[in-house]
C-alpha cells in the first residue's frame, strides 16, 4: 500500500465517520431513538479519527511535509469533510506521490532521528502495523476511560 493510498483511505473513512456520527445525532435527538446511534456512530468516529490523524503524521512525516502541512492535515479531521478537500489539494500539489522511503538519501532531513525511526519502522511493516493498531487503540482505550466530551448523563 503506498502513503497515497493509506492517507486516501484514511481520508475518505473520515468522512464516512463524520456521516454515521451526524446521522446518529439526527436518530437520537430528531427521531429520539434514544443514545445508541451516538454511541455507535461515535465510538466508529472517534476510532477513525485517532487513526487519521497518526495516518497523517506517518505519511507526513514520510512525503517530508513540514510541520505546518502535518499539523494542517490533522485539523482537517475536525470539520466534517474537510479530508476530502484537502487530500484532493495535496494529490494536485504532488505531496502525495512516491514510495515508503525506505532507504535513506543525501536529503538533509534524512539524517534527523525521526527519519531513522521512521526508514526503521517502514523497513518492517509487520511491527510498524501493530505499533499502529496498539497506538490508535491505546488512545481509544484512554478516551474511552476518560468518557465521552461532556461528560457523563
Amino acid at each position: 500500500m503506498t502513503p497515497r493510498t493509506f492517507y486516501r483511505t484514511l481520508s475518505i473513512a473520515e468522512a464516512v465517520t463524520w456521516t454515521l456520527l451526524i446521522a446518529g445525532m439526527i436518530m437520537k435527538y430528531a427521531l429520539k431513538l434514544g443514545d445508541w446511534p451516538v454511541t455507535v456512530g461515535g465510538f466508529a468516529h472517534g476510532l477513525v479519527f485517532i487513526a487519521y490523524v497518526t495516518t497523517a503524521v506517518l505519511v507526513g512525516l514520510n512525503q517530508r511535509w513540514r510541520p505546518r502541512m502535518i499539523v494542517g492535515a490533522a485539523l482537517t479531521a475536525f470539520v466534517p469533510y474537510l479530508t476530502i478537500p484537502f487530500d484532493r489539494r495535496l494529490e494536485k500539489q504532488g505531496r502525495l506521490d512516491g514510495g515508503w522511503r525506505t532507504t535513506a538519501t543525501d536529503h538533509p532531513r534524512d539524517g534527523h532521528w525521526v527519519q531513522l525511526v521512521l526508514r526503521w519502522m517502514l523497513n518492517r511493516p509487520v511491527l510498524l502495523s501493530v505499533v499502529f493498531v496498539v497506538f490508535v487503540g491505546g488512545i481509544m482505550a484512554t478516551m474511552m476511560f476518560v468518557g465521552p466530551p461532556g461528560g457523563r448523563a
